[in-house]
């Protein structure tokens, strides 16, 4: 068994190759899974962020290997998380349109049963430099079920009657449509530094909230900063995560034992 490259409580990372560690995890053991895998963006072009010109270049993990290679590798990593999965375990893949078809492909072929498709929509998006397309300013999540006859976790009233400030376009009372209007993460969530594709606080508190109950266990197979894991943590969820960046794992460290601070310090006052 891999050792971990940190745990506490409830809370592990792992430094491994994603289909590595899943080999070693017993088949049916896992409620929820999300994943962000790469986008193979990082050829050499520039991008907008803050208002200034960067390079769209993020490391060798994100450099493609051809239309096949790319598929290949997406076919079987959705292979190992559909093993590991208990039969109602559901599966997210957030995406642009640069990888979420390959994604969404892979799903089919390995047999899952698909849910939904999420818009997420990005009210604060960054402009587009060419002024040739339209500005980019979404991303898909994929929501899908390991076998289509066993009954998976949706938590449909709350969905329906919670309270979700931060999207303007969910009404009070109403059912949560497939259109999510959340901004991208807020400065005091890339304290510690920040992950090229990092997902905000708020979209995953959603996620897991929707589809996972208290002490479920959520692994996120490319955590990167392991925003999947704070929110696990927070609502009360067991957490893996697996990355092949230290620098990444240790972002992760940083947030999550200053969230562990703050939450022991909470209770010490009340």
């Amino acid at each position: 068994m891999i050792k971990p490259y940190y745990k506490k409580g409830d809370f592990t990372l792992y430094n491994a190759d994603s289909l590595n560690f899943l080999e070693s995890l017993p088949e049916n053991s896992v409620d929820m899974i999300f994943a962000d895998p790469p986008y193979f963006l990082s050829n050499g072009g520039f991008s907008v962020h803050s208002g200034k010109m960067v390079s769209v270049d993020k490391g060798q993990w994100d450099v493609s290997n051809g239309l096949k290679k790319d598929f290949e590798f997406h076919l079987a990593w959705t292979k190992a998380c559909h093993r590991v999965l208990k039969p109602g375990g559901t599966i997210w893949i957030s995406g642009t349109y640069h990888s979420i078809y390959s994604c969404g492909f892979a799903l089919q072929v390995n047999k899952f049963h698909m849910l939904n498709d999420i818009t997420w929509f990005k009210p604060n998006a960054s402009p587009n430099l060419s002024c040739r397309f339209f500005t980019a300013s979404h991303e898909t999540l994929l929501w899908a079920r390991k076998e289509k006859k066993a009954k998976h976790t949706f938590n449909y009233d709350l969905m329906k009657n919670g309270d979700w400030p931060e999207d303007q376009l969910k009404k009070p009372g109403l059912q949560m449509r497939s259109v999510w209007a959340i901004g991208t993460p807020k400065p005091i969530e890339k304290k510690f530094g920040k992950h090229p594709t990092q997902k905000p606080e708020d979209l995953l508190r959603r996620v897991v909230l929707a589809s996972t109950n208290k002490g479920d266990l959520v692994l996120d197979p490319f955590t990167g900063s392991s925003t999947t894991g704070i929110a696990s943590h927070l609502l009360g969820r067991k957490f893996v995560g697996i990355d092949t960046e230290k620098i990444f794992l240790d972002v992760s460290i940083k947030r999550f034992e200053e969230l562990d601070k703050n939450l022991i310090n909470k209770h010490l006052k009340s």
